[in-house]
């Protein structure tokens, strides 16, 4: 065999063994299973303030020492409504006093959103992101899309997309992202 080939077959090999190896990390990371994708370390919050259903304005310094989940969406959006009880779900699985669910929509019709989720029966805070700003500082390009921030407002994860998020993988992540102290 000559020493080019050799050198091939044993790359190929270790290729092979670090992907077997890889796997069970990868079946047991909770970001995996749920196809969320980490962000780069060292991504923090971009300050902000939105006005809520309620009225009370949301700024993104009250949320200091909580893992929060935002949630961006709309009521035109089919796959966002269809995650919208699982949402619910999930904020009454966790503790109030370490985890924040936020949900924000660009939408301008406040009496719409409310009829909206009355209609499918959930209680979720909204917060109303008119000039888009949060939207475009999050780099949300299509719906629904989510970010989980660390207590200490690095951005850890985003979902582009549909989940389950009152599923075990999700809350997986919320616990993990919980226990690691940021």
């Amino acid at each position: 065999m000559s020493a080019s080939l050799q050198r091939t077959a044993i790359a190929v090999a270790l290729l092979f063994l670090s992907v077997i190896s890889a796997g069970p990390a990868l079946a047991s990371d909770p970001f995996v299973s749920l196809k969320m994708s980490r962000l780069p370390a060292g991504s923090m919050v971009a300050p902000f303030e939105l006005t809520a259903l309620d009225g009370k304005v949301v700024k993104s310094s009250e949320l200091a020492g909580k893992v929060v989940l935002v949630n961006f969406w709309a009521t035109w959006c089919g796959p966002c409504k269809e995650e919208m009880p699982s949402l619910a779900r999930l904020q009454k699985q966790l503790d109030p006093a370490q985890f924040i669910l936020m949900t924000v929509t660009t939408d301008l019709q406040r009496q719409g959103i409310a009829h909206f989720l009355a209609q499918l029966g959930v209680s979720l805070p909204v917060l109303f992101d008119e000039d888009q700003e949060v939207s475009r500082s999050f780099m949300v390009r299509g719906l629904p899309t989510t970010i989980v921030i660390a207590r200490d407002g690095t951005l850890v994860g985003r979902a582009v997309g549909p989940r389950a998020w009152d599923g075990p993988e999700a809350v997986a992540v919320m616990r993990q992202v919980m226990e690691s102290g940021k």
